[in-house]
């Protein structure tokens, strides 16, 4: 009994002792994802504000898109101003039938004042009295663009688009400009000419402290840019946009 017993238990005993441990199981095999195309991998950026260039809707008036105005008429775009005045922007001129009171009616900013008899502005948007309601007198008119980058709300017995022999426009601070915008600007003579008499007769003195030599310097500074802008325009985009 007992020889028989330790061959029955010789090959497990074989088994054991003799063999190396399996090996490991491989790790199952994954295929590569295809690449993830750039825009998937990450947000686009954000499209940098574009500028109107053309004439929205139809109508009397060069109108700019609604919404543009609406973000360009909460805040005050002294550049902005500059290059939509140029002799080539399509927009409608206005200009004052008499003075009155500057006021931004959109609830955005206002530079407070008062617009002269023939100050030229742009014509912005029309505001259209709802149909079939009442008529009432002056209650039309238009969201208008100063030369200084305001928005100010007009009538339509307020402002007229006959322009005057000699159309006036508002003080413009050459502060307020960027530089770039200066930098263009003074490329042509009589600008930079003014800039350099500007800045002798008025540096150092602070405002409502000015001498009235610094008040004809100022204003001789202004009705350069103006004259520039208005015979020429070709200037670059501002970095501020609304």
């Amino acid at each position: 009994m007992r020889p028989s017993i330790v061959l029955a238990f010789l090959p497990v005993i074989a088994g054991c002792g003799g063999s190396k441990a399996p090996p490991p199981p491989k790790a199952p095999v994954v295929a590569k994802a295809a690449p993830v195309a750039e825009a998937e991998q990450a947000p686009a950026a954000a499209e940098a504000p574009k500028l109107p260039t053309a004439c929205a809707g139809d109508g009397d008036i060069c109108k700019m898109p609604k919404a543009f105005v609406d973000r360009l008429c909460q805040a005050t775009y002294p550049n902005l101003a500059l290059l939509f005045f140029g002799k080539t922007a399509p927009w409608t001129h206005g200009y004052m039938t008499g003075k009155t009171q500057a006021w931004n009616a959109e609830g955005g900013a206002s530079v407070q004042g008062v617009l002269d008899f023939d100050e030229e502005v742009l014509l912005l948007t029309a505001h259209t009295p709802p149909k079939g309601g009442m008529q009432v007198t002056g209650a039309g008119g238009y969201q208008g663009l100063r030369w200084d980058g305001s928005c100010v709300t007009l009538s339509s017995e307020e402002v007229t688009t006959r322009r005057p022999p000699s159309p006036k426009h508002p003080r413009i601070e050459w502060r307020w400009i960027e530089d770039g915008m200066r930098d263009a600007l003074r490329k042509d003579p009589k600008v930079d000419a003014a800039v350099v008499a500007w800045r002798r007769e008025c540096k150092g003195i602070s405002v409502g402290d000015v001498s009235k030599k610094c008040v004809v310097e100022d204003q001789k500074l202004g009705d350069a840019i103006v004259d520039l802008v208005r015979s020429a325009g070709g200037l670059p985009d501002p970095q501020k946009l609304p």
